[in-house]
């Protein structure tokens, strides 16, 4: 085998090694052994592969084409890049008799590959494969690889806000190319997240001095203008400019000419209270006429935390410091309310912010520690989010036909957490909670996920992330984590999540320590 080409064999056997193991260093090694055979033109491919991506997307090959079983050829003979040029040719496939020809090139792909190498092209093909949550290991293996310090390539990642970038240019230029990773107006980074705490008392608890900001329901935005242009993304990092003006206009409006916002997008209704998310997250997913619907839903950012001003980077400054900068530049209704406690005697200010912060409407508070910097593309330990209600974002896995006035529709949603070896685990069923409308759009979008239909209803690639509310976790040995959740109902789709970023299995234990399965 020459060095320029990766055989898919040795992927697939990476993937399934580091599936089996649940030992981060070993997962680690495995990884950056694969790196050092990789040429910088195979990342593209190795690196969505590795997580159980496609590079195209959605291939649009259903179990009636997968099923069909084709001898495996004896030796390994596939390479990498190969397999990506014929799924890009299937992927392209359309009209009549396309169903034809994507059998026949699924037939002349599997018959190229050994067995092992068509496990796990089906495992790709459908989904099955997700290894969650693979990026920071695979950052780390990177790191090993090129002999990069792996906090460089951690940040490298977030300012890229892609591996595959920056592993390509490692792989290519070795650890000087980290250099070229820098904040820059225009290029967005992955926002930095928040971990869940139970009450206000237990975040302050852990933070000390803090911020106690209130927690809006809206969009994640990050808002960058150079001059005259302003561009507008979101937490994946899509570019949303062109659907809200409003927000546009509103960062000409403030005085500085180069900087970096991070915020919400949300609709108010003429009492001052939040619209529902629905509404706001229709206003940012809809393509059509913006003009009218920024009459009739129009949103509003909400700032709390300023990346870059003037073209310096203030991600490593202290909250309290990048807080000052935010209040110099952008006026008090653009910002978000907050409060200070001085550390864990000071919790009665915390709680009547959060109980006035409640009553306003919003969804709960997100208690910061002032002295961290902003750690992008990370659930921080210094941001913790608190929500009376308890809330998860699930990944389904199949949906049940509805009955009676739900008849023809996808209704009962299978909900999935991720477990530590990155699969799905299922935590319980629900149906409740969905409008008319949530129904309408669930039916097309499962339909488009369907991998195999049944009587009962369909299996679906675990793409689709579901908020979930709940009120508890009891015992059960139906579900194979050994615990359901009490009274499941659906908050919203999530559309602005991955799958990689559902909760965990483990993190949902740990926050009811009374129920052990």
């Amino acid at each position: 085998m020459h060095h320029d080409c990766m055989l898919l064999a040795r992927l697939a056997r990476v993937s399934q090694e580091v599936a089996a193991t649940s030992a981060r260093s070993r997962k680690t090694a495995l990884l950056a052994e694969l790196f050092r055979e990789a040429e910088a033109a195979d990342v593209p491919v190795v690196i969505p592969y590795l997580a159980g991506r496609l590079p195209q997307g959605r291939i649009g090959v259903g179990w009636k084409v997968l099923g069909a079983r084709v001898d495996p050829a004896a030796e390994p003979s596939l390479t990498v890049r190969e397999v990506d040029d014929r799924l890009t040719r299937l992927a392209a496939v359309s009209g009549p008799g396309s169903q034809a020809e994507r059998t026949r090139l699924v037939g002349e792909l599997m018959g190229a590959a050994t067995e092992d190498e068509q496990r796990f092209l089906l495992g790709l093909l459908t989904g099955e494969v997700r290894q969650g949550a693979l990026d920071a290991v695979a950052a780390e293996g990177l790191a090993q690889a090129t002999g990069a310090a792996s906090a460089d390539v951690r940040r490298a990642v977030m300012l890229a806000g892609s591996l595959r970038t920056v592993a390509e240019a490692l792989l290519a230029d070795g650890p000087r190319a980290l250099g070229r990773f820098r904040l820059t107006v225009g290029r967005p980074v992955l926002p930095m997240l928040a971990h869940s705490a139970s009450s206000v008392a237990e975040a302050v608890g852990k933070l000390g001095v803090a911020a106690v900001e209130e927690k809006l329901d809206g969009i994640r935005v990050q808002v960058h203008r150079d001059g005259d242009t302003v561009r507008l993304y979101t937490r994946t990092l899509d570019d949303i400019t062109d659907r809200l003006p409003e927000v546009t206009a509103a960062a000409l409006s403030l005085p500085d000419e180069r900087f970096v916002l991070d915020g919400e997008v949300l609709s108010f209704d003429a009492d001052g209270r939040p619209r529902s998310f629905q509404e706001t997250a229709g206003r940012v997913g809809s393509r059509t006429d913006v003009a009218t619907a920024a009459r009739t839903v129009p949103v509003s950012p909400v700032f709390f935390d300023v990346l870059c001003v003037d073209g310096r980077d203030l991600l490593d400054l202290p909250l309290a410091e990048r807080h000052a900068e935010l209040a110099r530049l952008v006026p008090e209704p653009m910002r978000v309310r907050r409060t200070l406690v001085t550390g864990a005697g000071d919790t009665g200010p915390a709680e009547r912010f959060l109980a006035d912060t409640l009553a306003r409407g919003h969804e709960g508070v997100v208690v910061k520690g002032t002295d961290a910097p902003y750690s992008a593309g990370r659930r921080g330990a210094s941001w913790l989010k608190v929500k009376p209600v308890h809330t998860l974002d699930l990944v389904v896995l199949a949906a049940e036909w509805g009955h009676g006035r739900r008849t023809g529709k996808l209704s009962n949603l299978h909900l999935g957490a991720r477990a530590a070896d990155g699969s799905l685990v299922m935590l319980g069923k629900t149906f409740k909670g969905l409008t008319d409308a949530m129904l309408a759009w669930q039916t097309a979008r499962l339909g488009e996920l369907a991998v195999e239909e049944y009587g009962w209803g369909v299996t679906v690639r675990p793409e689709l992330v579901v908020e979930i509310a709940y009120d508890g976790l009891q015992r059960s040995t139906r579900y194979p984590a050994g615990v359901t959740l009490r009274f499941a109902r659906v908050l919203r789709h999530r559309e602005d999540k991955r799958p990689e970023e559902a909760d965990t299995v483990e993190a949902l234990l740990a926050a009811h320590p009374g129920v052990r399965p």
